[in-house]
């Protein structure tokens, strides 16, 4: 395909049309007259020899064929206009835009309400717009990234992109106030035997995989896809969880649980921005890495937060 012959303006027409499934209210949108977008919209059924929108009674539904071309057109048109955004110089206090960065809710509470605080200091204009991490991230990170300023994830997930390195952070155990049977220390029998209460998305692989090459396999009674969550679900229950020892220092206030070192020496955590190569030059990404990182070593200076000790070996009994 040679885009010289393409006309990059029916990118936008064929994402309203998409999206919209009207030929009347697409004008709308992009600012064309009905005879214009129904030209637009004969010159992609050429182009893809396909009708993309098909009439079904009083309406249009998109072929199958559109509703591949849906969520292409949409990432690629968000990847045209930060293409086209892309600056030489980028001054933050005079600057006004937005920065989409792809987070859990564990990043989002440890690292970027810091990360928004200290942008609201130095650069009023910008804002940040936090978005859930799909499940797609794994399978498709390319496509992802390109549509996005960055991702806040720990390493060992994802790989083979460009990243900058925030702060360590360590996992460890919640349990209830007042458990019947777990007092200062789990055992790895206790993890055997006790129900849990799990992210439910697989970004924290490397803690999972571990588990698994130690020969425990989670009894999981709930799963959530938020890590906030897992206190609630933890108190005035048997369950425990395996959360981030910051969020955990942050959430064990509001919530009847206590926090226990594992009964092994746990894999650490090491979050990272991630970035598609095409915003490695991009003066405005280049200041987002470069306070991010700032925002990194602060909270690496201040630990990941004091927990309780282990004793013994961890392999006493039940």
């Amino acid at each position: 395909m040679n885009l010289a012959s393409l006309d990059l303006n029916l990118v936008v027409a064929l994402r309203a049309l998409l999206e919209e499934r009207n030929v009347t209210r697409a004008g709308q949108r992009v600012g064309l007259s009905q005879p214009a977008m129904s030209a637009a919209l004969a010159r992609l059924r050429r182009h893809f020899d396909d009708d993309l929108l098909a009439r079904v009674g009083g309406h249009y539904e998109l072929t199958a064929l559109g509703q591949v071309l849906l969520d292409r057109t949409s990432t690629a048109c968000d990847l045209l206009e930060r293409l086209f955004s892309s600056q030489a110089d980028f001054d933050p206090a005079k600057e006004s835009r937005e920065f989409r960065l792809l987070a859990s809710d564990y990043a989002v509470s440890v690292f970027g309400a810091e990360l928004a605080r200290v942008v609201h200091e130095e650069a009023p204009g910008i804002r940040l717009r936090f978005t859930q991490t799909p499940p797609t991230v794994v399978d498709d990170t390319a496509t992802l990234l390109s549509a996005t300023d960055g991702l806040l994830m720990p390493h060992g997930v994802i790989s083979g992109f460009p990243a900058t390195d925030l702060y360590e952070d360590r996992w460890v155990f919640l349990v209830a106030e007042g458990h019947p049977t777990v007092t200062d220390r789990l055992t790895r029998r206790d993890l055997a035997r006790l129900p849990w209460v799990t992210y439910q998305r697989t970004y924290d692989a490397p803690a999972v995989r571990q588990l698994g090459m130690l020969g425990i396999e989670p009894r999981v009674e709930v799963s959530v896809d938020s890590f906030q969550l897992l206190p609630h679900l933890v108190a005035g229950t048997r369950r425990i969880a395996l959360v981030q020892a910051r969020l955990a220092r942050l959430l064990a206030p509001v919530a009847a649980v206590r926090v226990v070192e594992p009964p092994y020496e746990a894999v650490p955590v090491r979050e990272a921005l991630w970035w598609h190569p095409v915003h490695t030059h991009d003066a405005a990404h280049i200041w987002l890495r470069e306070t991010a990182a700032r925002v990194g070593e602060r909270l690496a200076e201040t630990g990941a937060g004091e927990c309780p000790a282990r004793t013994g070996d961890g392999e006493g009994p039940a």
